[in-house]
Protein backbone atom coordinates (compact mmCIF):
# COMPACT_ATOMS: atom_id res chain seq x y z
CA UNK A 1 0.00 0.00 0.00
CA UNK A 2 1.36 3.42 -0.49
CA UNK A 3 2.18 5.56 1.66
CA UNK A 4 1.73 9.12 2.22
CA UNK A 5 -1.51 11.63 3.26
CA UNK A 6 -4.74 10.70 2.69
CA UNK A 7 -6.54 11.70 -0.16
CA UNK A 8 -9.49 13.43 0.34
CA UNK A 9 -13.03 11.76 1.06
CA UNK A 10 -15.84 11.47 2.91
CA UNK A 11 -14.06 9.19 5.72
CA UNK A 12 -11.09 11.70 5.37
CA UNK A 13 -13.64 14.72 6.32
CA UNK A 14 -15.01 13.24 8.89
CA UNK A 15 -11.83 12.18 10.49
CA UNK A 16 -11.14 15.88 10.07
CA UNK A 17 -14.25 16.93 11.82
CA UNK A 18 -13.43 14.31 14.74
CA UNK A 19 -10.14 15.58 15.23
CA UNK A 20 -10.91 18.77 15.03
CA UNK A 21 -13.63 18.68 17.71
CA UNK A 22 -11.62 17.22 20.13
CA UNK A 23 -8.73 19.75 20.48
CA UNK A 24 -11.70 22.94 20.07
CA UNK A 25 -13.01 21.23 23.26
CA UNK A 26 -9.48 20.47 24.69
CA UNK A 27 -7.50 23.16 23.74
CA UNK A 28 -10.07 26.20 23.37
CA UNK A 29 -10.18 27.92 19.68
CA UNK A 30 -7.03 30.16 19.58
CA UNK A 31 -4.56 27.18 20.37
CA UNK A 32 -6.41 25.09 17.58
CA UNK A 33 -4.63 25.82 13.86
CA UNK A 34 -5.16 24.09 10.77
CA UNK A 35 -2.21 23.27 10.18
CA UNK A 36 -2.14 21.27 13.42
CA UNK A 37 -5.15 19.68 12.93
CA UNK A 38 -4.18 18.30 9.30
CA UNK A 39 -1.20 17.14 10.67
CA UNK A 40 -2.86 15.09 13.05
CA UNK A 41 -5.26 14.02 10.53
CA UNK A 42 -2.54 13.19 7.80
CA UNK A 43 -3.91 15.72 5.55
CA UNK A 44 -2.56 18.66 3.37
CA UNK A 45 -3.56 21.88 5.18
CA UNK A 46 -4.49 22.93 1.69
CA UNK A 47 -7.36 20.25 1.65
CA UNK A 48 -8.57 21.70 5.27
CA UNK A 49 -8.95 25.03 3.63
CA UNK A 50 -10.79 23.09 0.35
CA UNK A 51 -13.07 21.83 2.77
CA UNK A 52 -13.81 24.24 5.60
CA UNK A 53 -12.48 27.89 3.66
CA UNK A 54 -11.12 29.15 7.46
CA UNK A 55 -10.96 28.21 10.90
CA UNK A 56 -14.52 29.62 11.37
CA UNK A 57 -15.52 26.99 8.69
CA UNK A 58 -13.68 24.42 10.51
CA UNK A 59 -15.12 25.30 13.99
CA UNK A 60 -18.21 25.71 12.42
CA UNK A 61 -18.12 22.29 10.21
CA UNK A 62 -16.80 20.79 13.46
CA UNK A 63 -19.48 22.03 16.02
CA UNK A 64 -22.23 20.65 13.84
CA UNK A 65 -23.42 24.36 12.65
CA UNK A 66 -24.92 24.79 9.34
CA UNK A 67 -24.57 28.53 9.51
CA UNK A 68 -21.90 29.93 11.60
CA UNK A 69 -22.99 33.60 13.62
CA UNK A 70 -19.69 34.72 13.26
CA UNK A 71 -19.52 34.37 9.73
CA UNK A 72 -23.48 36.07 9.74
CA UNK A 73 -21.95 38.73 11.49
CA UNK A 74 -18.60 39.73 9.42
CA UNK A 75 -21.09 39.76 6.25
CA UNK A 76 -23.45 41.62 8.40
CA UNK A 77 -21.09 44.19 9.37
CA UNK A 78 -20.31 45.85 6.03
CA UNK A 79 -22.92 48.60 5.28
CA UNK A 80 -24.60 51.88 6.40
CA UNK A 81 -23.07 52.26 9.94
CA UNK A 82 -26.26 54.12 10.49
CA UNK A 83 -28.17 50.77 10.42
CA UNK A 84 -25.50 48.40 11.69
CA UNK A 85 -27.64 47.53 15.31
CA UNK A 86 -30.25 46.57 13.71
CA UNK A 87 -29.09 44.89 10.85
CA UNK A 88 -26.67 42.50 13.20
CA UNK A 89 -29.83 41.87 15.10
CA UNK A 90 -32.06 40.70 12.37
CA UNK A 91 -28.97 38.55 11.04
CA UNK A 92 -28.84 36.66 14.03
CA UNK A 93 -32.48 36.11 14.25
CA UNK A 94 -32.67 34.98 10.86
CA UNK A 95 -29.75 32.24 11.53
CA UNK A 96 -31.67 31.31 14.98
CA UNK A 97 -35.00 30.82 13.46
CA UNK A 98 -33.46 29.04 10.34
CA UNK A 99 -35.50 25.44 11.52
CA UNK A 100 -32.01 24.07 9.43
CA UNK A 101 -29.40 26.54 11.14
CA UNK A 102 -30.94 26.74 14.60
CA UNK A 103 -31.80 23.66 16.03
CA UNK A 104 -27.92 22.58 16.14
CA UNK A 105 -26.77 26.43 17.69
CA UNK A 106 -29.64 25.66 20.18
CA UNK A 107 -28.07 22.13 21.26
CA UNK A 108 -24.81 24.42 21.28
CA UNK A 109 -25.95 26.82 23.59
CA UNK A 110 -27.43 23.93 25.97
CA UNK A 111 -24.00 22.56 26.39
CA UNK A 112 -22.68 25.48 27.03
CA UNK A 113 -25.30 25.54 29.71
CA UNK A 114 -24.43 21.99 30.95
CA UNK A 115 -20.71 21.53 30.37
CA UNK A 116 -17.86 24.18 31.16
CA UNK A 117 -15.72 22.72 28.23
CA UNK A 118 -18.23 23.93 25.44
CA UNK A 119 -18.76 27.18 27.76
CA UNK A 120 -15.29 28.38 27.48
CA UNK A 121 -14.79 27.11 24.00
CA UNK A 122 -17.81 29.49 23.05
CA UNK A 123 -16.59 32.48 25.26
CA UNK A 124 -13.40 32.07 23.60
CA UNK A 125 -14.99 32.14 19.99
CA UNK A 126 -17.54 35.14 20.87
CA UNK A 127 -14.60 37.22 22.26
CA UNK A 128 -12.18 36.38 18.96
CA UNK A 129 -14.75 35.92 16.16
CA UNK A 130 -17.79 38.64 17.04
CA UNK A 131 -16.88 40.58 20.33
CA UNK A 132 -13.44 41.78 18.21
CA UNK A 133 -14.24 42.11 14.95
CA UNK A 134 -17.62 44.32 15.94
CA UNK A 135 -15.07 46.31 18.07
CA UNK A 136 -12.83 46.86 15.17
CA UNK A 137 -16.33 48.19 12.99
CA UNK A 138 -17.29 50.85 15.95
CA UNK A 139 -15.41 54.40 15.90
CA UNK A 140 -14.44 56.12 18.85
CA UNK A 141 -13.31 55.40 22.77
CA UNK A 142 -14.50 52.04 24.33
CA UNK A 143 -14.83 50.18 21.43
CA UNK A 144 -14.18 47.18 23.22
CA UNK A 145 -16.25 46.97 25.86
CA UNK A 146 -19.55 48.85 23.58
CA UNK A 147 -18.96 45.18 21.48
CA UNK A 148 -18.79 43.27 24.47
CA UNK A 149 -22.23 45.04 25.47
CA UNK A 150 -23.91 44.27 22.56
CA UNK A 151 -22.51 40.75 23.12
CA UNK A 152 -24.81 41.66 26.41
CA UNK A 153 -27.83 42.07 24.67
CA UNK A 154 -28.19 40.02 21.92
CA UNK A 155 -27.44 36.92 24.49
CA UNK A 156 -29.94 38.27 26.62
CA UNK A 157 -32.39 38.46 23.42
CA UNK A 158 -31.02 34.73 22.04
CA UNK A 159 -31.80 33.31 25.74
CA UNK A 160 -35.04 34.23 26.52
CA UNK A 161 -36.33 33.55 22.88
CA UNK A 162 -34.87 30.26 22.55
CA UNK A 163 -33.64 28.53 25.09
CA UNK A 164 -36.02 29.88 28.24
CA UNK A 165 -38.82 30.79 25.46
CA UNK A 166 -40.59 33.24 27.35
CA UNK A 167 -43.25 34.69 26.05
CA UNK A 168 -44.10 36.76 24.37
CA UNK A 169 -40.66 37.22 23.22
CA UNK A 170 -40.57 33.47 22.38
CA UNK A 171 -43.70 34.73 19.60
CA UNK A 172 -42.51 37.85 18.75
CA UNK A 173 -42.06 38.70 15.20
CA UNK A 174 -38.38 39.69 14.21
CA UNK A 175 -39.40 43.29 13.17
CA UNK A 176 -41.00 43.40 16.70
CA UNK A 177 -38.03 42.24 18.03
CA UNK A 178 -35.90 44.67 16.39
CA UNK A 179 -38.68 47.57 17.56
CA UNK A 180 -38.44 46.43 21.11
CA UNK A 181 -34.74 45.30 21.22
CA UNK A 182 -33.20 47.72 18.98
CA UNK A 183 -32.75 51.18 20.95
CA UNK A 184 -31.18 49.08 23.82
CA UNK A 185 -28.51 47.39 21.30
CA UNK A 186 -28.01 50.94 19.26
CA UNK A 187 -26.99 52.48 23.27
CA UNK A 188 -24.31 48.95 23.49
CA UNK A 189 -23.20 50.29 20.55
CA UNK A 190 -22.90 53.67 20.91
CA UNK A 191 -21.85 53.87 24.44
CA UNK A 192 -23.46 55.57 27.01
CA UNK A 193 -23.92 59.21 26.63
CA UNK A 194 -20.96 61.26 28.75
CA UNK A 195 -21.84 62.31 32.24
CA UNK A 196 -22.48 65.68 32.31
CA UNK A 197 -21.78 68.59 34.68
CA UNK A 198 -25.36 68.69 36.36
CA UNK A 199 -24.70 64.82 37.50
CA UNK A 200 -21.18 65.63 39.08
CA UNK A 201 -23.18 68.82 41.13
CA UNK A 202 -22.46 68.17 45.24
CA UNK A 203 -25.62 67.14 46.35
CA UNK A 204 -25.39 69.94 49.17
CA UNK A 205 -25.62 72.50 46.20
CA UNK A 206 -28.47 71.34 45.15
CA UNK A 207 -30.22 70.99 48.75
CA UNK A 208 -29.48 74.47 49.05
CA UNK A 209 -31.23 75.52 46.09
CA UNK A 210 -28.05 76.96 44.38
CA UNK A 211 -28.28 77.87 40.81
CA UNK A 212 -26.48 74.62 38.66
CA UNK A 213 -24.61 75.41 35.53
CA UNK A 214 -23.87 72.77 32.45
Amino acid sequence: MPRGRRPGSPDTRAAILEIARRRFLTEGYQAVTLRSVAAEAGVDMALISYYFRSKRGLFGAAMALTVNPAEAIEQALAGDPATLPQRLLRTLIAVWDNPASGPPLLAMLRNVVQDEGHAALVREVMQREIVERVAARLDGPGAQRRAAAFGVVVAGVITTRYLVRLEPVASMTPDEIVRHVGPSLRLALNGPEPTGRTDRTPRGAAAAGRPVRG
